[in-house]
């Protein structure tokens, strides 16, 4: 009898799904509760989740979320350059052993 192979495919925008964004807030501090209830008077919402904060940050506070994604990007981006880096330096020691 033959095997079957099967794998479960997810589709591109599930890929870029961010669990964390759809948890709901746990008000453990103080500046959490104050955000949770900022926002949740804002949206009209009981449950506020991470996703709904950073929205309503982006709107009301862009200066800090712009600051905050652009130092993400530029480490993310630092990141890449030393994985090529390092990728180079193997595949030169490689092929000077061959």
């Amino acid at each position: 009898m033959s095997e079957t192979n099967t794998q479960k495919t997810i589709t591109e925008e599930q890929v870029h799904e961010n669990p964390f964004l759809s948890m709901r807030v746990e008000t453990d501090s103080a500046l959490k509760e104050y955000l949770v209830q900022y926002v949740g008077e804002k949206l009209d919402c009981e449950e506020v989740t991470v996703n709904m904060v950073a929205e309503v940050l982006a709107v009301e506070f862009p200066e800090f979320v712009f600051a905050f994604a652009e130092e993400n990007f530029l480490r993310g981006y630092e990141l890449g350059l030393e994985d090529a880096e390092k990728l180079r330096a193997q595949l030169t020691e490689k092929l000077s052993e061959e």
